[in-house]
């Protein structure tokens, strides 16, 4: 048995495709039928990797009672969520409204022409913890839907009212001057929800918050804040310590369900890896520390493993789940790890990761550090050095262990928006260690991306089965440009630079409102929807107006637009009132306030593309952490070289790669050692 979901790529779609439901895709077919048949819809929307979505799957669409009920009252429309984070958007926002909350699976109500009337997350298959049945939620709904229709279109009219006024409220917010007090108000916000204990904001559930720690270590180096740096510090210390780590093949989990990082929903998401690489990578930076480097490493080495595509694209996401249970390709027993590596070096790793007889997860052991190696070295009386090899060769031993058992689900949607996060891991981190390895991987992938631009400079969303998927929305133009910047900063090769100068053209065409003056989320060719979505705020992902800010603030300071500017500034001032207020929401935005009030900084490097591959000065740049500086420059012979003002009148000098150090629109002399450079720049951190 197979529904029309068999002819869809995306893999989320393609799970239900043998559902006893009637599921169509979201498309002109289904809304017909619905407009003709009279019936509502019942949409639902969740994404591959989703431990809950698998549940309600198990419980309430592979069953033939509940599919018949679904099939009577309702024309059934599946939609993965990061194939159309547009709809994704409207409908969460509607149930969030009628509801106070949301999540996934997003289980909601249409009426025929599209407007949303009833809507929730999860719904269990009988009543319990205060919910009622699924088959309850149906019949109730499909009668009232047909007994009180005109109750239903004037309950599905307010809902699109509230949603208008909510968006033309975030559009339409009253212009302010910025200054540093919005900064420093959204840092106390910040400080004053701090987990003290286990580092990390708030409590259980807990997630990873890479965008409220990059706002942090920026707000730390601007101002000389100690304690916004150990917050920070403390936090990834305890996440990499935590069962939220993959401590054997590298990597992150989606989010810890306990305070202190142990117990994780297990599907791995790339928006974390890429952020979390970042964020990891600018602590190195700041503290040079190897433990972070080690994370940086061994994350991104779990990406190349097992994230990427022959073609140099980056894969969405790992499931939870492996053979129908949540966790258990990831988890261990005592008695697996000595039968493995020996009664002498088993236990050693036991212990250094907390493994127990019983477990601490459902009679297994989520692996997390429970001590130190100097603490374990000093009871087996060995070496730091003899430990380490002790640990790595073990750690090694398990991987391969590992892939003997069968692996979760692997989501091979390839979505530009998270590419361009990854894109810009891998390019900075190839700068900062020195990897050509990783330099390579984020070049292929920015080959790759660009490959896939249409004829007129359209982006898609995905990419899946080697065929471009949907229009790209805000985030997609907006993290790509990101990335693209990233693998600019990385080998000042024009080349780059002048790809995402093209998009941020396309992108400002596309989704800029000068009337309300403010992005919108979906192109002007978009289809249309009930409303036009644009969002503000950031999720476990940045919104695309962030993005777009940041980007357009980077390119304005390389190329000199004042319309970039003007862009940037406009949205700036009419959001950090708000920001300031909501800095768990507006993070990256804020990130951009930050920048843009810092005073302007830019290095300027001369030389040819052979010589800035190899030079010590670009390296000398990249391993400082300088967040509100722009480093820019290339080969003089290339033909856009002169069409950058930034570049103007700076030439090789003695025909050795040359940088330029400008500061509040005034460039100091050519610089060409090393140790000057850096001499420059520690006079610049004090």
């Amino acid at each position: 048995m197979t529904n029309r979901l068999i002819n869809e790529s995306s893999p989320y779609l393609q799970q239900h495709a043998q559902n006893p439901v009637e599921w169509y895709p979201w498309g002109e077919e289904a809304l017909n039928k619905a407009i003709a048949e009279g019936k509502p819809m019942l949409l639902s929307i969740g994404y591959s990797a989703c431990h809950w979505c698998h549940v309600m799957e198990r419980e309430s669409f592979e069953d033939r009672d509940v599919a018949a009920i679904m099939n009577k009252w309702f024309v059934n429309i599946k939609v993965d969520r990061e194939e159309r984070p547009d709809l994704d958007s409207i409908y969460m926002l509607a149930v969030q409204s009628m509801t106070g909350s949301g999540g996934w699976p997003l289980t909601v109500f249409l009426t025929s022409d599209g407007k949303p009337f009833f809507g929730g997350t999860y719904f269990p298959p009988t009543d319990r913890h205060g919910l009622p049945s699924f088959t309850k939620v149906l019949t109730t709904i499909g009668e009232l839907y047909h007994q009180e229709p005109e109750k239903v279109a004037e309950n599905a009219e307010q809902v699109i009212n509230h949603l208008q006024k909510i968006l033309s409220s975030g559009a339409n917010s009253e212009k302010t001057q910025v200054h540093d007090s919005q900064i420093h108000q959204a840092i106390q916000g910040l400080k004053n929800s701090f987990d003290w204990e286990h580092g990390g904001l708030g409590t259980a559930p807990k997630f990873p918050q890479p965008l409220v720690h990059e706002f942090m270590l920026q707000y730390a180096d601007r101002f000389k804040d100690e304690d916004a740096l150990n917050m920070v510090l403390q936090s990834l210390d305890a996440m990499s310590a935590g069962g939220i780590y993959d401590q054997i093949g590298g990597g992150f989990h989606r989010y810890s369900t306990d305070r202190s990082w142990l117990v994780p929903h297990f599907e791995k998401m790339l928006y974390d890896n890429a952020l979390l690489s970042s964020l990891y990578l600018n602590a190195y930076r700041i503290t040079g520390l190897l433990q972070y480097e080690k994370v940086v490493t061994e994350t991104l080495d779990y990406v190349i493993r097992e994230m990427i595509s022959d073609n140099g694209g980056f894969f969405a996401a790992q499931d939870a789940d492996s053979e129908g249970v949540e966790g258990k390709y990831f988890v261990w027993t005592s008695d697996e790890i000595i039968c493995e590596l020996g009664r002498s070096d088993g236990e050693i790793l036991c212990q250094y990761f907390g493994v127990i007889d019983g477990g601490n997860f459902e009679g297994n052991s989520i692996l997390h550090k429970v001590t130190t190696e100097n603490e374990l070295a000093a009871i087996h009386n060995m070496t730091i050095v003899k430990l380490r090899e002790i640990l790595d060769k073990g750690k090694m031993h398990l991987l391969n262990i590992r892939y003997q058992r069968i692996p979760p689900a692997c989501d091979d949607k390839i979505i530009v928006a998270w590419n361009g996060f990854m894109m810009r891991a891998f390019a900075e981190a190839g700068s900062v260690l020195q990897s050509s390895q990783y330099t390579n991987v984020a070049l292929r992938n920015a080959e790759f991306l660009l490959e896939n631009l249409s004829d007129d400079g359209i982006l898609c969303r995905v990419i899946t089965e080697g065929s471009p998927k949907g229009e790209g929305y805000l985030e997609d133009y907006a993290s790509l440009i990101d990335g693209l910047l990233a693998v600019y900063r990385c080998t000042l090769n024009l080349e780059w630079l002048t790809q995402a100068d093209a998009l941020a053209q396309t992108m400002i065409r596309l989704f800029w409102d000068e009337e309300s003056k403010s992005f919108y989320d979906t192109g002007i060719n978009h289809e249309k929807l009930v409303v036009r979505p644009r969002d503000y705020f950031d999720n476990a992902v940045p919104c695309g107006t962030s993005l777009a800010v940041n980007a357009l603030l980077q390119l304005g300071s390389m190329t000199l637009s004042k319309r970039y500017r003007e862009i940037a500034d406009t949205v700036l001032s009419g959001k950090n009132t708000f920001a300031a207020n909501n800095p768990f929401a507006m993070s990256n935005l804020l990130r951009g306030l930050d920048f843009h009030l810092a005073p302007p900084s830019e290095i300027v490097l001369v030389g040819s593309n052979r010589q800035l591959d190899e030079s010590a000065l670009l390296y000398g740049c990249h391993k400082r952490y300088m967040p509100n500086t722009v480093i820019a420059g290339g080969d003089p012979s290339h033909p856009a070289y002169a069409t950058f003002p930034l570049m103007e009148d700076k030439s090789l000098v003695g025909n050795e790669v040359t940088a330029y150090i400008c500061r509040d629109y005034t460039c100091g002399p050519p610089i060409t050692e090393l140790n000057e450079l850096e001499s420059y720049l520690t006079l610049r951190e004090k």
